[in-house]
């Protein structure tokens, strides 16, 4: 991941709007720009949810089709697997998952699914 496209993608989910959003479109994949302005309503304007939308999209964190008149959108996750993958080895990844699972129970969260352990790479 080159370091513009890196600090796009940490700009863009360092605000709170827009981590909400991408909640938002991980719940319901495909749903219309109206939908998260809906969302949103009462506490920003149509124009800033376009806003934010566009520095996600520049992150590479948003997917967006147009449909006729409407505009659907998707969460992409590639970003964040990657800053994953460039930080993270197989080991930690692993006992990572562990904690937070942990976490998630002691805190009585949502308990996340543990990832399958990377198979080791020869060669």
């Amino acid at each position: 991941m080159k370091d513009d496209s890196l600090d796009a993608t940490f700009f863009a989910l360092a605000s709170e709007p827009r981590r909400r959003m991408l909640d938002l479109l991980k719940r319901e994949p495909g749903c219309n720009v109206n939908r998260v302005c809906a969302l949103f309503e009462g506490e920003i304007g149509r124009f800033a949810v376009m806003k934010h939308l566009s520095t996600l999209e520049h992150g590479g964190l948003v997917v967006s089709q147009r449909e006729g008149r409407e505009r659907r959108l998707w969460f992409d996750a590639t970003p964040i697997q990657l800053i994953h993958e460039r930080w993270t080895t197989e080991f930690s990844a692993f006992w990572a998952a562990k904690l937070t699972r942990l976490k998630y129970d002691a805190e009585g969260g949502e308990v996340l699914p543990l990832p399958p352990p990377r198979s080791r790479r020869h060669g």
